[in-house]
């Protein structure tokens, strides 16, 4: 892209066109600017230093705009100088903001000081958001001021979208929330393959003679039936409402605005989290009403949670007897949390420890574990949690992996589970086998996956997106900690280990937790972590986003605040819907009770851990134990330490809904 200034000497701009400094004294003379550098596509701050914006008939001077300007130059300097001489208030020093086109919500990347000065943002308050906040008063509204008019929005809008040069005047507000008259004119700048690479908007700020206080209920109300929304294909509308001009030709109106009240108000709550669709019932009549729509709130639950965990959730007997908003609300705010016990039937023989366990629907999967003497096994049982009478069943299964204790057994999809790792009779194990539960037989199978990790025991794994084998951290030959993290995709016709590479990764560590959130993002907690020349319990948690290009792991900074758990090992940590995890016994040292719960949600801008007080039977031992999450409501915790021996028809359940 040609550039739309040249670089200015220090000599030209001094010896500039001073006619008006008596007009702007109280504006900086020296207003830093930046240059688009297209090949890097941002603002190269080295390239030229001072683009003087105080006035507009300065401009084309100060800027120092080629002999041989573009078109895209032509473009922007008749748009500022028509704009110099069609308004009455041109002598008013001008604001100059640009933002980034190729980003969807337009960001700024650079403001002049005028303004800051102006507006009373700082830059650094600004830089990244889009110009919509100067609609609302003051840095502390939720939304647009109703006496903005929102048809200039809407054609603004469509300038944008179209690469096209907009001008107009639209009610802004300080950050102080004074009100004032923005007249605006937006300038498209094409990059050499023509594409609208920035937009330049220069701003010229007069005060507002209006009342923003009582006046502004009575537009709200009018606007709700008077609001439209302009497209190309819809009908013909003959002007806007209140004696303003005709539209022009090509501006229709849109039929989503002839939908009905209480549509259009459950097309916009669906976008909402569950949240914040409850927080909105509680405000008055007519949204309790809005609220109390079953298919609204499963689309809300579905939209926030997942489709897969809706579609567990949906097969729930609580969802259909609670209805999902109660079951959303009692969700988010544990408040019908609680414990109680459950004796089943059958047995798990020989007794056992260190096996894995996990669920597949309403059953749970158990899966080896380490006999009298330290004999590793290589049995199946299933315990039918949905079943009148639940006892254990071992099953019968063709194929089956070498015995083993201290490995890990995952949910895919379906009735498929995976399992990796342990220690078996001849040390330890990199195997995966994959068994789907509901085939007839039901076969062990071997994936021959290349590139494999380490043999390692006791460490963690979890699955993405129903098909992928995440494993990290573990203990290796001769006592060995791993910190490493490797992915499976077990989806490819030849699956192949693949290490996440990364610049920094948490201390190495066994017995910790990885817990999945928002799809592609996992949360580390505690273990028995290396810490200098000393291998202690920790309490420390990490996540990392592997759905990025380039995966690191970040260390979670709680707030102090809260009741971290403490430090830990061979816990437990469960998934809860929105991004919450539960932290749940383990080995800890000290008087501390394994057996209590503690909540995290890692997506909160400063997460804080609560120590929740549920009520009911809870388990007295939190070691040696194994917990599923059955259905999406209920974690069982099966299995622990007495003290004597290992007990398994004694369960215990922490009911997340009223049941």
């Amino acid at each position: 892209m040609t550039s739309i200034w040249k670089k200015s000497d220090e000599d030209d701009y001094d010896n500039a066109d001073d006619d008006n400094d008596d007009d702007h004294s109280i504006y900086p003379h020296n207003v830093d600017a930046r240059k688009i550098d297209n090949q890097h596509n941002r603002f190269n701050p080295h390239v030229f230093h001072h683009f003087d914006v105080q006035a507009c008939a300065d401009v084309k001077h100060d800027a120092n705009i080629e002999a041989n300007p573009t078109e895209h130059e032509d473009a922007l300097e008749v748009s500022l100088y028509s704009m110099r001489y069609q308004m009455p208030f041109s002598s008013s020093p001008c604001s100059l903001v640009v933002t980034d086109a190729l980003d969807l919500d337009q960001p700024i990347i650079y403001v002049n000081a005028v303004f800051e000065m102006v507006t009373g943002y700082k830059a650094e308050e600004v830089l990244g958001r889009n110009c919509r906040f100067l609609q609302y008063r003051g840095p502390f509204a939720k939304r647009r001021h109703p006496l903005v008019d929102t048809t200039v929005v809407s054609r603004m809008r469509q300038c944008l979208e179209h690469g096209l040069e907009f001008q107009g005047e639209l009610l802004n507000f300080r950050k102080d929330g004074t009100p004032m008259m923005n007249r605006l004119c937006l300038t498209p700048i094409h990059s050499d393959d023509g594409t609208v690479s920035h937009m330049i908007g220069i701003q010229f700020f007069v005060e507002a003679s209006i009342d923003v206080g009582t006046a502004a209920f009575a537009l709200l109300k009018e606007s709700v039936h008077t609001a439209e929304w302009f497209t190309e294909y819809s009908s013909p509308q003959r002007a806007k409402v209140g004696g303003a001009t005709e539209l022009s030709c090509g501006y229709y109106r849109c039929g989503l605005l002839d939908l009905s009240d209480e549509v259009l108000a459950h097309k916009i709550l669906a976008q909402l989290s569950p949240r914040d669709v409850a927080s909105l019932g509680s405000v008055c009549m007519r949204l309790f009403q809005l609220t109390r729509n079953e298919d609204l709130w499963k689309t809300v639950c579905r939209n926030a949670w997942g489709v897969e965990t809706t579609a567990i959730l949906e097969v729930v007997p609580a969802t259909r007897r609670l209805g999902w908003g109660r079951l959303a609300r009692q969700l988010i705010s544990l408040e019908g949390a609680m414990w109680r016990k459950i004796v089943v039937g059958g047995a798990v023989e020989p007794s056992r420890c260190n096996f894995s366990a996990c669920a597949v629907g309403n059953r749970l999967v158990l899966f080896g574990g380490e006999g009298i003497n330290m004999q590793p096994m290589n049995d199946t049982f299933v315990l039918d949690l949905g079943a009148a009478s639940p006892e254990w069943r071992h099953v019968h299964v063709g194929s089956p992996p070498p015995g083993r204790w201290g490995h890990t057994l995952s949910w895919l999809n379906g009735s498929w589970l995976v399992v990796f790792g342990g220690c078996g009779r001849q040390g330890l194990l990199n195997d995966v086998f994959v068994l789907d539960l509901d085939a007839q037989p039901p076969v062990w199978r071997e994936v021959a996956g290349a590139a494999p990790p380490l043999p390692r025991s006791w460490h963690s794994s979890c699955t993405l997106d129903g098909s992928k084998l995440v494993v990290s951290g573990g203990c290796a030959d001769s006592g060995v900690l791993l910190s490493d993290t490797f992915l499976l995709d077990l989806t490819m016709d030849k699956p192949m280990w693949k290490e996440i590479l990364v610049s920094w990764r948490p201390p190495s560590r066994l017995g910790h937790s990885l817990s999945v959130y928002e799809g592609r993002k996992i949360l580390m907690f505690g273990g028995f972590a290396k810490s200098g020349s000393l291998k202690l319990r920790s309490s420390d948690a990490y996540t990392i986003d592997l759905g990025e290009d380039e995966p690191n792991w970040k260390h979670v900074s709680s707030n102090p605040g809260g009741s971290v758990p403490p430090p830990r090992l061979d816990h437990v940590a469960v998934s809860l819907p929105g991004g919450r995890v539960l932290i749940f016994g383990g080995s800890v040292a000290g008087l501390h009770s394994a057996s209590q719960l503690y909540l995290l949600d890692v997506t909160e801008e400063k997460p804080t851990w609560r120590l929740l007080d549920v009520p009911g039977q809870k388990p007295k031992f939190a070691w040696g134990h194994s917990t599923c999450v059955v259905g999406g409501t209920r974690a069982i915790v099966l299995g622990g330490e007495t003290g004597e021996e290992w007990i398994l028809n004694e369960l215990h359940e922490l009911s997340l809904a009223t049941m």
